[in-house]
């Protein structure tokens, strides 16, 4: 082990803090502005309908160019994009804040995405260098902790700055943190390796942001018209086409900018989609929850942020724990157990309508939040575990990507089934809560969380099947 390593390995909880604030901004930055929308739509003097692009550009960008900056951290080194990224994300926030006009303010978040892009396509591949494999559950499971409170303590947060000061100080708040946080980085993050001399795959970059970006705003946009609209299905059209492009281009590349051979592991590839399965599963709740809980049950918008802190709060307990023991007893039966306890969430909260206690939906939130962070550590473990040293980078920035496509679609999947059964239920087309109709939207919402349920139970019994399938190999191989 050379002398980088070495003191890297020492530092390796502080290199682990670095990671974590950087990680907590990123995603923070995603979900933090939702509450502020309105504010800022008038204050910059634009429709609802404009101001939402705002949100959607950053998860879109993300997701377009995460799998070049993982590819890019694998050639130049995975601490020096995640500090360019770090830059970025840090510029980004400034520009955001100090903008006056729409399209100076969707111009700085492309930037921010950018530089968020960044570090979370190398973040998971520097926890894996830095940290031996008995420590390395654990790490992971702290760094996902830190990615479900960002995503879920945004609009609390952001409800809190935007009532105590002005909409830009969301923004702005990044820009000390990122400071500080690049300067530990600069002081604090291991060297990395030297620059190969591969070039980067400029080609299947383009074709990967082209089916990435019609896909997100067709889903995106389909919510509203309808998914049988021609210009939806173009969009679709356009990303499919994109896709199956990028995959033939990639298989013929010497230097691709995904190399498809990490998915011929079995286990990487399983891990992956059970993965995508448990953010889409999970997206129900978190666009579904809100209505439920101010439109039927009418508490006031401060108990519905008590009520949906209740996620993050057990996942901010399990989800290290959960990591720590993977370290000791394997991650396979804990992604199992995680999945399993998810969908029993699910099941439960399919029950509830407008006469149900607060203490019932509490428990059921609990076993969810339970199942997820029993579910996430261990699975990014093994995510990570499976490819080589010189692949972290892009498989770091798959597992990031596959979390967003996740996200997203459920998010789509979701308001499309309750939406489509409230509008059966009442008679006529409805994309919004009616009033006096608590019973449409409880029998929409139970559908959706038995349709996340089923989707869940799906990704335990593959785990199950794998599960199955490697006892028998070592059962095998030890009578041989």
């Amino acid at each position: 082990m050379d002398s980088a390593n070495i003191s890297s390995s020492k530092n390796k909880w502080v290199i682990l803090f670095v990671i974590l604030m950087v990680t907590f901004m990123a995603t923070l930055d995603g979900s933090i502005i939702n509450v502020a929308l309105p504010v800022m739509a008038k204050a910059l003097k634009v429709t609802s309908a404009s101001i939402q692009l705002v949100v959607t550009i950053y998860l879109i960008i993300i997701s377009a160019t995460i799998l070049v900056f993982g590819r890019l951290g694998d050639m130049f080194g995975k601490t020096k994009i995640f500090k360019i990224g770090l830059a970025l994300f840090t510029l980004g926030s400034l520009l955001c804040g100090i903008t006056s006009s729409l399209s100076l303010l969707i111009f700085s978040r492309i930037i921010q995405a950018i530089g968020a892009a960044g570090t979370m396509a190398n973040s998971q591949g520097i926890i894996t260098e830095v940290f031996p494999a008995n420590e390395r559950g654990k790490a992971l499971g702290i760094t996902g902790t830190f990615v479900a409170l960002g995503s879920l303590l945004g609009p609390p947060i952001g409800g809190f700055i935007v009532d105590a000061s002005r909409w830009e100080y969301i923004f702005l708040i990044n820009v000390p943190i990122g400071i500080i946080t690049l300067f530990l980085g600069f002081k604090l993050l291991p060297k990395g390796h030297q620059a190969n001399k591969e070039s980067l795959d400029g080609f299947g970059a383009v074709l990967f942001i082209f089916a990435i970006v019609p896909l997100f705003i067709a889903i995106g946009k389909g919510q509203v018209v309808g998914f049988t609209q021609p210009i939806i299905l173009l969009g679709f059209l356009i990303a499919a086409i994109s896709f199956v492009a990028f995959i033939i281009l990639e298989k013929k590349r010497e230097a691709p900018l995904l190399k498809l051979q990490i998915f011929e592991n079995k286990l990487f590839s399983l891990s992956i989609f059970c993965g995508f399965i448990s953010f889409a599963a999970m997206s129900f709740t978190t666009i579904i929850q809100p209505f439920y809980l101010q439109d039927v049950m009418r508490l006031s918008p401060a108990t519905t942020g008590l009520v949906m802190m209740i996620f993050p709060l057990v996942m901010a307990v399990v989800a290290p724990l959960s990591g720590h023991l993977s370290d000791k007893i394997g991650s396979e039966i804990l992604t199992l157990v995680g999945l399993l306890f998810t969908s029993l969430g699910l099941i439960l909260m399919s029950t509830l309508d407008e006469h149900s206690s607060i203490i019932s939906m509490v428990i059921f939130i609990s076993a969810m939040s339970i199942g997820n962070g029993l579910f996430q550590s261990p699975n990014t473990s093994l995510i990570m575990s499976t490819v080589s040293k010189d692949k972290l980078g892009i498989a770091g920035s798959v597992n990031a990507l596959v979390r967003n496509l996740g996200m997203i679609c459920g998010i789509a999947l979701s308001t499309t089934i309750l939406y489509n059964r409230m509008s059966s239920k009442i008679g006529y087309r409805v994309t919004d809560y009616v009033v006096g109709r608590n019973d449409a939207f409880t029998y929409g919402m139970k559908i959706a969380y038995i349709t996340a349920a089923i989707i869940c139970i799906s990704g335990a019994l593959l785990t199950l099947l794998r599960l199955f399938r490697s006892k028998s190999k070592l059962v095998t191989n030890s009578e041989s």
